[in-house]
């Protein structure tokens, strides 16, 4: 237990001082006769070989989070949030649980709880091989959906009811099927960004790590792809192919000789559409040696801009492989936060005036609630579900 009341100074030497008892529970952990009863409990605990360890002691874990988040944070709030934590591992144990993190959580949570971290397409794969009978996603409400889709007899939580999305919920299943009909055997491609009634009027399902492969692999003349407006226009680029974006009145289409081999939607990121240009041209003038990463789901031209672009997992990476004298991410502030704390012999520069609102709801604070009292439970209509998950198994077969 972390004293709540600890002196700046206190908490500067805590982590200093000689512990004994106590260890991190990870699978190379052995029998201790002097471990409690969660302790031991935390020590036969396997979500899978390669889960991350879960840390029940909270001095250890703010010492942890201190040591990677000191010039993110203020230590009193570290403090706390360890405290938070603490408990949400002991609960997860107990309770037998898995949670997944997404790349965007604040850095907190994302370096303290997550038994796995990562992009929609890695987390999709990991809800599929999990044996934990609970799996609480700290995302937005489409990833626990999909992961929902994919583990349709475990109990899956959601830690916030607000965790929307802006992209997500431009499209409706409605949409899908009057597309369907303006364009009638057209293949029909869904960012996984999208609900899962969306999810089930597709053919098959994509995230931006792969969603030029998805694309080539239905060897189709025209393909339809939703909902994202910029993705799209970087896949057809990517690709070689023409896009047209039809308005929500079929009349207006009725007859025309566009030539087009991609059909996109108007839906965007609140948080990618954000950056610009005239944002990489600046950060050029001030720092012309800066590495620039930009998302997919950025506007086109900034991604031509930019000297990468890649899904969240792939820029992590890129930053954990290279050498530049800094980098700059186009993306959710979270994930440059998380990036500048597991590489801190690198300089991040900031760009960043927004969080993502939907992403923010996602806090240590609920999770704890949501494990304790099983909430809030993702739920999908059986037919829904079924339809759904050929979607998304066709997705991640493709890889």
């Amino acid at each position: 237990m972390i004293p709540s009341k600890y002196e700046e100074d206190e908490l500067q030497t805590l982590c200093n001082e000689p512990r004994e008892g106590k260890q991190m529970i990870s699978a190379a952990t052995s029998s201790d006769t002097e471990l409690n009863e969660v302790d031991r409990a935390a020590a036969q605990f396997r979500v899978q070989p390669d889960a991350r360890p879960a840390e029940v002691d909270a001095e250890r874990l703010y010492c942890k989070l201190s040591a990677m988040l000191h010039d993110v944070m203020p230590n009193f709030e570290i403090a706390a949030k360890a405290e938070v934590a603490a408990e949400i591992n002991r609960l997860k144990i107990a309770k037998r649980a898995v949670i997944l993190g997404h790349n965007y959580m604040e850095p907190a949570l994302f370096h303290s709880i997550p038994d796995f971290v990562g992009d929609s397409l890695e987390l999709c794969r990991l809800a599929k091989q999990t044996d934990q009978e609970i799996i609480v996603f700290c995302g937005v409400r489409f990833m626990a959906e999909t992961a929902k889709v994919l583990n349709p007899h475990k109990l899956v939580l959601i830690p916030s009811e607000r965790a929307g999305c802006s992209l997500a919920a431009g499209v409706t299943a409605a949409d899908v099927r009057r597309l369907k009909e303006q364009f009638p055997g057209v293949p029909v491609v869904t960012y996984v960004n999208t609900y899962a009634d969306v999810k089930a009027e597709s053919d098959v399902c994509c995230t931006s790590s792969n969603a030029a492969a998805v694309v080539e692999s239905l060897h189709s003349e025209t393909v339809i792809f939703l909902p994202d407006e910029f993705l799209a226009q970087n896949v057809a680029r990517e690709t070689g192919r023409e896009i047209i974006f039809p308005t929500r009145d079929p009349k207006k289409l009725n007859g025309t000789d566009l030539n087009y081999s991609l059909i996109g939607w108007r839906g965007r990121c609140e948080v990618h559409e954000k950056f610009s240009v005239e944002d990489i041209a600046n950060v050029r003038k001030q720092f012309p040696d800066a590495v620039i990463l930009a998302h997919p789901e950025c506007r086109p031209e900034v991604v031509a801009a930019a000297d990468y672009s890649g899904s969240t997992t792939a820029m992590a990476r890129y930053v954990e492989q290279t050498n530049a004298p800094r980098y700059l991410l186009l993306t959710e502030c979270s994930m440059g936060d998380n990036i500048a704390a597991e590489n801190p012999q690198k300089e991040m520069l900031r760009l960043c005036s927004v969080r993502c609102p939907h992403m923010n709801q996602i806090t240590l604070e609920d999770t704890l609630e949501s494990l304790r009292h099983d909430r809030f439970v993702v739920d999908i209509p059986a037919d829904v579900l079924a339809r759904a998950a050929r979607a998304v198994e066709r997705m991640i077969a493709i890889g």
